[in-house]
Protein backbone atom coordinates (compact mmCIF):
# COMPACT_ATOMS: atom_id res chain seq x y z
CA UNK A 1 0.00 0.00 0.00
CA UNK A 2 1.43 3.34 -1.05
CA UNK A 3 1.63 6.35 1.23
CA UNK A 4 -0.40 8.29 -1.32
CA UNK A 5 -3.27 5.78 -1.18
CA UNK A 6 -3.49 5.97 2.62
CA UNK A 7 -3.29 9.75 2.39
CA UNK A 8 -6.42 9.66 0.21
CA UNK A 9 -8.33 7.94 3.01
CA UNK A 10 -7.00 10.34 5.65
CA UNK A 11 -8.03 13.31 3.51
CA UNK A 12 -11.48 11.89 2.78
CA UNK A 13 -12.42 11.56 6.46
CA UNK A 14 -12.62 14.10 9.31
CA UNK A 15 -9.35 15.02 10.99
CA UNK A 16 -8.16 12.46 13.54
CA UNK A 17 -10.55 9.72 12.43
CA UNK A 18 -7.76 7.69 10.82
CA UNK A 19 -5.10 6.67 13.36
CA UNK A 20 -1.70 5.38 12.22
CA UNK A 21 0.38 5.80 15.38
CA UNK A 22 1.60 2.25 16.26
CA UNK A 23 1.44 3.00 19.97
CA UNK A 24 -2.33 3.34 19.51
CA UNK A 25 -3.02 0.87 16.70
CA UNK A 26 -1.25 -1.94 18.57
CA UNK A 27 -4.09 -1.85 21.11
CA UNK A 28 -6.55 -2.77 18.36
CA UNK A 29 -4.72 -5.84 17.03
CA UNK A 30 -6.46 -8.47 19.16
CA UNK A 31 -9.71 -9.08 20.94
CA UNK A 32 -9.93 -11.00 24.23
CA UNK A 33 -9.06 -14.25 22.47
CA UNK A 34 -5.50 -12.86 22.28
CA UNK A 35 -4.85 -14.60 18.97
CA UNK A 36 -1.04 -14.77 18.69
CA UNK A 37 -1.27 -14.66 14.89
CA UNK A 38 -2.73 -11.13 14.91
CA UNK A 39 -1.30 -8.88 12.21
CA UNK A 40 -0.34 -5.21 12.33
CA UNK A 41 -2.93 -2.95 10.74
CA UNK A 42 -2.10 -0.14 8.38
CA UNK A 43 -4.48 2.11 10.32
CA UNK A 44 -7.41 2.17 12.73
CA UNK A 45 -10.47 4.13 11.64
CA UNK A 46 -13.05 5.23 14.23
CA UNK A 47 -16.12 6.56 12.38
CA UNK A 48 -19.13 8.36 13.80
CA UNK A 49 -21.64 7.93 10.97
CA UNK A 50 -22.71 5.49 8.28
CA UNK A 51 -21.43 7.79 5.55
CA UNK A 52 -17.90 7.60 6.95
CA UNK A 53 -18.05 3.79 6.97
CA UNK A 54 -19.11 3.97 3.31
CA UNK A 55 -16.06 6.09 2.55
CA UNK A 56 -13.80 3.51 4.20
CA UNK A 57 -15.33 0.59 2.31
CA UNK A 58 -15.23 2.35 -1.07
CA UNK A 59 -11.57 3.13 -0.51
CA UNK A 60 -10.84 -0.42 0.69
CA UNK A 61 -12.55 -1.92 -2.37
CA UNK A 62 -10.67 0.39 -4.74
CA UNK A 63 -7.32 -0.57 -3.18
CA UNK A 64 -8.22 -4.17 -2.21
CA UNK A 65 -7.37 -3.58 1.44
CA UNK A 66 -8.85 -5.96 4.05
CA UNK A 67 -11.13 -4.45 6.70
CA UNK A 68 -11.70 -6.02 10.13
CA UNK A 69 -14.63 -4.53 12.05
CA UNK A 70 -14.15 -4.25 15.80
CA UNK A 71 -16.46 -3.23 18.60
CA UNK A 72 -15.34 -3.22 22.23
CA UNK A 73 -12.76 -5.96 21.68
CA UNK A 74 -14.35 -8.39 24.17
CA UNK A 75 -14.73 -11.22 21.62
CA UNK A 76 -13.46 -14.65 22.60
CA UNK A 77 -12.97 -16.38 19.24
CA UNK A 78 -10.52 -14.10 17.47
CA UNK A 79 -13.22 -12.57 15.28
CA UNK A 80 -11.66 -9.10 15.58
CA UNK A 81 -8.07 -10.11 14.87
CA UNK A 82 -6.19 -7.53 12.81
CA UNK A 83 -4.71 -8.38 9.41
CA UNK A 84 -1.27 -7.24 8.27
CA UNK A 85 -1.61 -4.17 6.08
CA UNK A 86 -5.35 -3.96 6.65
CA UNK A 87 -7.72 -1.52 8.30
CA UNK A 88 -9.33 -2.02 11.70
CA UNK A 89 -12.69 -0.27 11.53
CA UNK A 90 -13.67 0.33 15.14
CA UNK A 91 -17.26 1.31 15.93
CA UNK A 92 -16.55 2.41 19.52
CA UNK A 93 -17.48 6.06 18.80
CA UNK A 94 -20.84 5.22 17.17
CA UNK A 95 -23.01 5.64 20.27
CA UNK A 96 -26.35 7.26 19.44
CA UNK A 97 -29.63 5.78 20.72
CA UNK A 98 -33.32 6.71 20.43
CA UNK A 99 -35.98 4.83 22.41
CA UNK A 100 -39.64 4.73 21.32
CA UNK A 101 -41.79 3.52 24.25
CA UNK A 102 -44.93 3.41 22.07
CA UNK A 103 -43.61 0.83 19.59
CA UNK A 104 -41.26 -0.65 22.22
CA UNK A 105 -38.23 -0.29 19.99
CA UNK A 106 -34.81 1.32 20.20
CA UNK A 107 -32.70 2.52 17.29
CA UNK A 108 -29.03 2.63 18.19
CA UNK A 109 -25.53 2.62 16.79
CA UNK A 110 -23.27 -0.40 17.35
CA UNK A 111 -20.74 1.15 19.73
CA UNK A 112 -23.01 1.31 22.77
CA UNK A 113 -22.37 -1.26 25.49
CA UNK A 114 -25.11 -3.79 26.14
CA UNK A 115 -25.47 -2.34 29.66
CA UNK A 116 -25.91 1.17 28.27
CA UNK A 117 -28.76 0.02 26.05
CA UNK A 118 -30.38 -1.70 29.02
CA UNK A 119 -30.09 1.48 31.09
CA UNK A 120 -31.47 3.73 28.35
CA UNK A 121 -34.54 1.58 27.74
CA UNK A 122 -35.10 0.94 31.47
CA UNK A 123 -35.59 4.69 31.87
CA UNK A 124 -38.70 4.21 29.69
CA UNK A 125 -39.93 1.21 31.69
CA UNK A 126 -38.64 -1.26 29.11
CA UNK A 127 -36.16 -4.14 28.96
CA UNK A 128 -33.63 -5.42 26.45
CA UNK A 129 -33.25 -9.13 27.42
CA UNK A 130 -29.99 -10.46 25.84
CA UNK A 131 -27.48 -10.44 28.68
CA UNK A 132 -24.01 -11.91 28.06
CA UNK A 133 -21.91 -12.24 31.22
CA UNK A 134 -19.78 -9.42 29.80
CA UNK A 135 -22.84 -7.16 29.36
CA UNK A 136 -21.16 -4.26 31.16
CA UNK A 137 -18.24 -4.12 28.68
CA UNK A 138 -19.42 -5.71 25.42
CA UNK A 139 -20.94 -3.70 22.57
CA UNK A 140 -24.29 -4.14 20.87
CA UNK A 141 -22.50 -4.34 17.52
CA UNK A 142 -20.36 -7.20 18.78
CA UNK A 143 -23.43 -8.91 20.25
CA UNK A 144 -25.11 -8.77 16.85
CA UNK A 145 -21.96 -9.91 15.03
CA UNK A 146 -21.85 -13.10 17.13
CA UNK A 147 -25.57 -13.48 17.90
CA UNK A 148 -24.76 -13.33 21.61
CA UNK A 149 -26.92 -15.05 24.21
CA UNK A 150 -26.52 -14.88 27.96
CA UNK A 151 -28.03 -16.06 31.20
CA UNK A 152 -31.70 -15.44 30.42
CA UNK A 153 -31.73 -16.86 26.88
CA UNK A 154 -33.21 -20.18 28.06
CA UNK A 155 -36.56 -18.36 28.31
CA UNK A 156 -36.14 -15.15 26.36
CA UNK A 157 -33.97 -16.13 23.41
CA UNK A 158 -30.80 -14.65 21.95
CA UNK A 159 -29.81 -11.45 20.15
CA UNK A 160 -31.37 -12.34 16.80
CA UNK A 161 -34.78 -12.57 18.47
CA UNK A 162 -34.59 -8.85 19.27
CA UNK A 163 -33.14 -7.47 16.02
CA UNK A 164 -35.94 -6.01 13.90
CA UNK A 165 -33.84 -4.02 11.47
CA UNK A 166 -30.31 -3.10 10.46
CA UNK A 167 -28.40 -0.61 8.40
CA UNK A 168 -25.43 -2.35 6.83
CA UNK A 169 -22.58 -1.06 4.69
CA UNK A 170 -21.51 -3.66 2.15
CA UNK A 171 -18.00 -4.33 0.90
CA UNK A 172 -18.39 -1.93 -2.04
CA UNK A 173 -19.66 0.89 0.19
CA UNK A 174 -23.36 0.47 -0.55
CA UNK A 175 -25.53 1.17 2.51
CA UNK A 176 -28.71 -0.90 2.75
CA UNK A 177 -31.59 -0.82 5.23
CA UNK A 178 -33.03 -4.18 6.17
CA UNK A 179 -36.21 -4.69 8.19
CA UNK A 180 -37.44 -2.00 10.54
CA UNK A 181 -39.70 -1.31 13.54
CA UNK A 182 -42.29 -3.90 12.50
CA UNK A 183 -43.08 -7.02 14.50
CA UNK A 184 -44.24 -8.91 11.39
CA UNK A 185 -42.53 -8.45 8.02
CA UNK A 186 -41.92 -11.20 5.47
CA UNK A 187 -41.27 -9.03 2.41
CA UNK A 188 -38.26 -10.42 0.56
CA UNK A 189 -35.62 -12.79 1.88
CA UNK A 190 -34.78 -12.69 5.58
CA UNK A 191 -31.61 -10.67 5.04
CA UNK A 192 -31.69 -9.07 8.49
CA UNK A 193 -31.18 -12.50 10.05
CA UNK A 194 -28.42 -13.25 7.55
CA UNK A 195 -26.24 -10.48 8.96
CA UNK A 196 -26.85 -11.35 12.61
CA UNK A 197 -24.03 -13.71 13.59
CA UNK A 198 -22.01 -13.03 10.42
CA UNK A 199 -18.99 -11.73 12.39
CA UNK A 200 -18.22 -8.83 10.07
CA UNK A 201 -17.69 -11.10 7.06
CA UNK A 202 -20.66 -9.85 5.01
CA UNK A 203 -20.90 -6.15 5.87
CA UNK A 204 -20.46 -3.49 8.56
CA UNK A 205 -23.48 -2.92 10.80
CA UNK A 206 -23.90 0.82 11.48
CA UNK A 207 -27.39 0.96 13.00
CA UNK A 208 -29.78 -1.50 14.59
CA UNK A 209 -33.47 -1.46 15.47
CA UNK A 210 -34.08 -3.51 18.60
CA UNK A 211 -37.29 -5.04 19.90
CA UNK A 212 -37.92 -4.34 23.59
CA UNK A 213 -40.10 -5.93 26.26
CA UNK A 214 -41.86 -4.52 29.30
CA UNK A 215 -39.67 -4.41 32.39
CA UNK A 216 -38.81 -7.89 33.67
CA UNK A 217 -40.60 -8.95 36.86
CA UNK A 218 -38.45 -9.68 39.91
CA UNK A 219 -37.03 -13.19 39.95
CA UNK A 220 -36.92 -15.83 42.64
CA UNK A 221 -33.85 -18.05 42.65
CA UNK A 222 -33.19 -21.68 43.56
CA UNK A 223 -29.62 -22.86 44.18
CA UNK A 224 -28.60 -26.49 44.63
CA UNK A 225 -25.34 -28.40 45.07
CA UNK A 226 -24.74 -31.85 43.60
CA UNK A 227 -22.24 -34.62 44.22
CA UNK A 228 -21.77 -35.18 40.47
CA UNK A 229 -21.97 -33.06 37.34
CA UNK A 230 -23.91 -35.84 35.63
CA UNK A 231 -26.66 -35.66 38.28
CA UNK A 232 -26.88 -31.90 37.82
CA UNK A 233 -27.17 -32.35 34.05
CA UNK A 234 -29.99 -34.86 34.49
CA UNK A 235 -31.80 -32.37 36.76
CA UNK A 236 -31.48 -29.76 34.02
CA UNK A 237 -33.11 -32.11 31.50
CA UNK A 238 -35.96 -32.86 33.91
CA UNK A 239 -36.66 -29.18 34.62
CA UNK A 240 -36.63 -28.06 31.00
CA UNK A 241 -39.08 -30.84 30.18
CA UNK A 242 -41.58 -29.36 32.63
CA UNK A 243 -41.21 -25.57 32.50
CA UNK A 244 -39.22 -22.64 31.09
CA UNK A 245 -37.15 -21.10 33.87
CA UNK A 246 -35.87 -17.57 33.31
CA UNK A 247 -32.38 -18.84 34.14
CA UNK A 248 -30.75 -22.24 34.52
CA UNK A 249 -26.98 -22.06 34.96
CA UNK A 250 -24.30 -24.58 35.96
CA UNK A 251 -20.95 -24.15 37.71
CA UNK A 252 -18.58 -27.08 38.22
CA UNK A 253 -16.28 -27.62 41.20
CA UNK A 254 -13.40 -25.58 39.77
CA UNK A 255 -15.71 -22.64 39.14
CA UNK A 256 -17.34 -22.88 42.57
CA UNK A 257 -13.98 -22.80 44.33
CA UNK A 258 -12.55 -20.05 42.11
CA UNK A 259 -15.55 -17.81 42.79
CA UNK A 260 -15.47 -18.60 46.50
CA UNK A 261 -11.77 -17.67 46.62
CA UNK A 262 -12.71 -14.14 45.57
CA UNK A 263 -16.26 -13.47 46.77
CA UNK A 264 -16.34 -15.44 50.05
CA UNK A 265 -20.06 -16.18 49.76
CA UNK A 266 -20.00 -19.44 51.67
CA UNK A 267 -20.34 -21.60 48.57
CA UNK A 268 -19.95 -25.36 49.13
CA UNK A 269 -16.35 -26.13 48.16
CA UNK A 270 -17.06 -29.88 48.28
CA UNK A 271 -19.82 -29.79 45.66
CA UNK A 272 -19.11 -31.24 42.22
CA UNK A 273 -21.62 -28.87 40.63
CA UNK A 274 -23.96 -26.04 41.51
CA UNK A 275 -27.13 -25.13 39.61
CA UNK A 276 -28.62 -21.65 39.76
CA UNK A 277 -32.21 -21.53 38.50
CA UNK A 278 -34.72 -18.69 38.47
CA UNK A 279 -38.34 -17.96 37.68
CA UNK A 280 -39.75 -14.51 36.94
CA UNK A 281 -43.35 -15.62 36.67
CA UNK A 282 -45.66 -13.46 38.76
CA UNK A 283 -47.57 -14.45 41.87
CA UNK A 284 -48.78 -18.00 42.35
CA UNK A 285 -47.28 -19.22 39.06
CA UNK A 286 -43.80 -18.10 40.16
CA UNK A 287 -44.17 -19.79 43.54
CA UNK A 288 -45.21 -23.01 41.82
CA UNK A 289 -42.16 -22.83 39.52
CA UNK A 290 -39.78 -22.40 42.43
CA UNK A 291 -41.38 -25.26 44.35
CA UNK A 292 -41.14 -27.55 41.31
CA UNK A 293 -37.50 -26.65 40.61
CA UNK A 294 -36.54 -27.29 44.23
CA UNK A 295 -38.35 -30.64 44.18
CA UNK A 296 -36.65 -31.73 40.95
CA UNK A 297 -33.25 -30.79 42.35
CA UNK A 298 -33.95 -32.89 45.43
CA UNK A 299 -35.19 -35.84 43.37
CA UNK A 300 -31.90 -35.83 41.45
CA UNK A 301 -29.81 -36.03 44.58
CA UNK A 302 -29.03 -32.41 45.41
CA UNK A 303 -27.42 -32.43 48.84
CA UNK A 304 -28.80 -29.04 49.77
CA UNK A 305 -31.34 -26.78 48.11
CA UNK A 306 -31.82 -23.08 48.87
CA UNK A 307 -34.45 -20.74 47.45
CA UNK A 308 -35.02 -17.02 47.88
CA UNK A 309 -37.19 -14.25 46.51
CA UNK A 310 -35.08 -11.58 48.19
CA UNK A 311 -33.68 -9.48 45.31
CA UNK A 312 -30.31 -8.88 46.97
CA UNK A 313 -29.76 -12.55 47.82
CA UNK A 314 -30.92 -13.64 44.37
CA UNK A 315 -28.65 -11.18 42.60
CA UNK A 316 -25.71 -12.40 44.69
CA UNK A 317 -25.96 -15.89 43.21
CA UNK A 318 -26.43 -14.51 39.69
CA UNK A 319 -23.35 -12.33 40.20
CA UNK A 320 -21.40 -15.39 41.33
CA UNK A 321 -22.24 -17.13 38.06
CA UNK A 322 -21.28 -14.05 36.03
CA UNK A 323 -17.95 -13.86 37.86
CA UNK A 324 -16.87 -17.40 36.93
CA UNK A 325 -14.63 -16.54 33.98
CA UNK A 326 -12.56 -13.80 35.66
CA UNK A 327 -12.31 -15.94 38.81
CA UNK A 328 -10.93 -18.93 36.88
CA UNK A 329 -8.73 -16.68 34.77
CA UNK A 330 -7.00 -15.65 37.98
CA UNK A 331 -5.57 -19.19 38.06
CA UNK A 332 -3.88 -18.72 34.68
CA UNK A 333 -4.45 -17.86 31.02
CA UNK A 334 -7.50 -19.47 29.45
CA UNK A 335 -8.41 -21.15 26.21
CA UNK A 336 -12.14 -20.48 26.36
CA UNK A 337 -14.58 -22.60 24.39
CA UNK A 338 -18.26 -22.23 23.58
CA UNK A 339 -19.61 -25.62 22.56
CA UNK A 340 -23.24 -26.64 22.73
CA UNK A 341 -25.17 -29.89 22.43
CA UNK A 342 -28.79 -31.06 22.49
CA UNK A 343 -29.93 -31.17 26.12
CA UNK A 344 -30.12 -34.94 26.07
CA UNK A 345 -26.35 -35.00 25.44
CA UNK A 346 -25.34 -32.42 28.08
CA UNK A 347 -24.21 -35.03 30.63
CA UNK A 348 -22.22 -36.87 27.92
CA UNK A 349 -20.48 -33.64 26.92
CA UNK A 350 -19.52 -32.69 30.46
CA UNK A 351 -18.27 -36.16 31.43
CA UNK A 352 -16.37 -36.32 28.13
CA UNK A 353 -14.66 -33.03 28.92
CA UNK A 354 -13.70 -34.38 32.34
CA UNK A 355 -11.96 -37.31 30.62
CA UNK A 356 -10.17 -34.97 28.17
CA UNK A 357 -8.92 -32.91 31.12
CA UNK A 358 -7.58 -36.02 32.84
CA UNK A 359 -5.99 -37.39 29.66
CA UNK A 360 -4.12 -34.13 29.05
CA UNK A 361 -3.34 -33.40 32.72
CA UNK A 362 -5.07 -30.03 32.59
CA UNK A 363 -7.48 -28.03 34.70
CA UNK A 364 -10.64 -27.58 32.63
CA UNK A 365 -13.62 -25.93 34.26
CA UNK A 366 -17.09 -26.21 32.76
CA UNK A 367 -19.65 -23.48 33.27
CA UNK A 368 -22.85 -23.52 31.27
CA UNK A 369 -26.05 -21.88 30.20
CA UNK A 370 -27.31 -25.32 31.08
CA UNK A 371 -30.94 -24.75 30.18
CA UNK A 372 -30.09 -24.58 26.48
CA UNK A 373 -27.07 -26.89 26.38
CA UNK A 374 -24.49 -24.15 25.78
CA UNK A 375 -21.30 -24.81 27.75
CA UNK A 376 -18.10 -22.84 28.27
CA UNK A 377 -15.17 -25.19 28.94
CA UNK A 378 -12.31 -23.09 30.31
CA UNK A 379 -8.86 -24.58 29.75
CA UNK A 380 -6.32 -23.19 32.21
CA UNK A 381 -2.79 -23.40 30.85
CA UNK A 382 0.61 -21.73 30.74
CA UNK A 383 1.25 -20.62 27.14
CA UNK A 384 4.94 -20.07 27.94
CA UNK A 385 5.35 -23.81 28.67
CA UNK A 386 5.54 -25.47 25.22
CA UNK A 387 4.44 -28.88 26.47
CA UNK A 388 1.46 -27.52 28.41
CA UNK A 389 0.51 -25.23 25.53
CA UNK A 390 0.49 -28.20 23.15
CA UNK A 391 -1.63 -30.24 25.54
CA UNK A 392 -4.08 -27.33 25.87
CA UNK A 393 -4.40 -26.96 22.10
CA UNK A 394 -4.98 -30.70 21.75
CA UNK A 395 -7.66 -30.62 24.43
CA UNK A 396 -9.28 -27.61 22.74
CA UNK A 397 -9.59 -29.55 19.50
CA UNK A 398 -10.82 -32.72 21.18
CA UNK A 399 -13.59 -30.80 22.94
CA UNK A 400 -14.65 -29.37 19.59
CA UNK A 401 -14.61 -32.86 18.05
CA UNK A 402 -16.63 -34.22 20.98
CA UNK A 403 -19.33 -31.56 20.59
CA UNK A 404 -19.66 -32.31 16.88
CA UNK A 405 -19.79 -36.07 17.53
CA UNK A 406 -22.65 -35.51 19.98
CA UNK A 407 -24.65 -33.64 17.35
CA UNK A 408 -23.71 -30.26 18.79
CA UNK A 409 -22.03 -27.07 17.71
CA UNK A 410 -18.57 -25.53 17.97
CA UNK A 411 -20.11 -22.21 19.03
CA UNK A 412 -23.36 -21.30 20.71
CA UNK A 413 -22.81 -17.56 21.10
CA UNK A 414 -19.16 -16.48 20.80
CA UNK A 415 -18.80 -16.95 17.06
CA UNK A 416 -16.38 -18.94 14.92
CA UNK A 417 -13.74 -16.23 14.54
CA UNK A 418 -10.29 -17.49 13.64
CA UNK A 419 -9.79 -19.91 16.49
CA UNK A 420 -12.66 -22.26 15.58
CA UNK A 421 -12.57 -21.96 11.82
CA UNK A 422 -10.65 -25.25 11.32
CA UNK A 423 -13.68 -27.15 12.69
CA UNK A 424 -16.43 -25.28 10.85
CA UNK A 425 -16.52 -27.46 7.73
CA UNK A 426 -16.69 -30.62 9.84
CA UNK A 427 -19.75 -29.34 11.66
CA UNK A 428 -21.56 -27.89 8.64
CA UNK A 429 -20.71 -30.55 6.07
CA UNK A 430 -19.30 -29.94 2.61
CA UNK A 431 -22.50 -28.79 0.91
CA UNK A 432 -23.55 -26.35 3.62
CA UNK A 433 -20.01 -25.01 3.86
CA UNK A 434 -19.98 -24.40 0.11
CA UNK A 435 -23.32 -22.60 0.36
CA UNK A 436 -21.93 -20.34 3.10
CA UNK A 437 -18.97 -19.52 0.92
CA UNK A 438 -21.21 -18.74 -2.07
CA UNK A 439 -23.13 -16.21 0.03
CA UNK A 440 -19.84 -14.69 1.19
CA UNK A 441 -18.54 -14.45 -2.38
CA UNK A 442 -21.76 -12.79 -3.57
CA UNK A 443 -21.56 -10.03 -0.95
CA UNK A 444 -17.78 -9.72 -0.71
CA UNK A 445 -16.28 -10.89 -4.00
CA UNK A 446 -12.82 -9.50 -3.20
CA UNK A 447 -12.81 -11.17 0.25
CA UNK A 448 -11.81 -7.95 2.01
CA UNK A 449 -14.27 -8.19 4.93
CA UNK A 450 -12.61 -9.94 7.88
CA UNK A 451 -10.70 -12.45 5.72
CA UNK A 452 -9.68 -15.61 7.56
CA UNK A 453 -12.48 -15.34 10.12
CA UNK A 454 -15.78 -17.17 10.27
CA UNK A 455 -16.80 -18.49 6.86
Amino acid sequence: MSIDALAQLITALPEGMVVTDPTITDGYRQDNALDPSAGRPLAVVRPLRTEEVQTVMRWATAHRVPVVTRGAGTGLSGGATAVDGGIVLCTEKMRDITVDPVTRTAVCQPGLFNAEVKKAVAAQGLWYPPDPSSFEICSIGGNIATNAGGLCCVKYGVTTDYVLGLQVVLADGTAVRLGGPRLKDVAGLSLTKLFVGSEGTLGVITEVTLRLLPAQPKSAVVVANFNSVAAAAEAVLDITGRLRPSMLELMDSVAINAVEDHLRMGLDREAAAMLVAASDERGHAGAEDIELIARVFTEHGAKDVFSTDDPIEAEGFVAARRFCIPAIEAKGPLLLEDVGVPLTKLADLITGIEKIAADHRLMISVIAHAGDGNTHPLIVHDPSDPDEADRAQSAYGEIMDLAIALGGTITGEHGVGRLKRPWLAEQLGADAMALNQRVKAALDPLNILNPGSGI
